[in-house]
């Protein structure tokens, strides 16, 4: 599995995590206890910071991204990121779950206890209230 350090950062995570061979994990990144990062996917911390808390399931081909100097990627606990989405400068609350093939933009926070549904599109600066389903393209609740 590539672990990769970039601009003076090395990724570190916690105990009980488990990481696909060909999972990709870049720069400054911090994950919590007892999270899996499956096949192909890749969170690349390599312009902004990444914070992921424990039990995060990060799911095959999913990218996790920040954008430079401006928006850091946060993911509470107990977070389940489905096939390829992408969640990208944002802040997922505990408890979210992102369905496969969602797009997160920057600025979105994704409050506790939603789930974002497969396919489903959130532009920059959404906010989704918790205890909320999201779907749609764009996006509606």
């Amino acid at each position: 599995m590539p672990i990769k350090s970039v601009r003076g950062f090395t990724p570190k995570f916690g105990e009980g995590c488990y990481f696909a061979e060909n999972a990709t994990i870049i720069g400054d990144l911090m994950i919590g206890n007892n999270c899996s990062v499956w096949f192909q996917a890749v969170i690349r911390a390599d312009v902004n910071s990444i914070r992921i808390g424990d039990r995060v399931n990060i799911q095959d081909g999913a990218i996790i991204h920040a954008t430079f100097e401006k928006s850091s990627t946060v993911i509470g606990y107990d977070v389940s990121i489905g096939h390829n989405a992408i969640v990208h400068g944002c802040k997922l609350e505990n408890s979210v779950l992102v369905g496969m093939g969602s797009i997160i933009m920057d600025d979105c926070v994704i409050g506790t206890n939603s789930i974002i549904a497969a396919g489903c599109v959130l532009p920059k600066g959404t906010v989704v209230p918790p205890n909320s389903v999201y779907a749609g393209v764009p996006e509606k609740k």
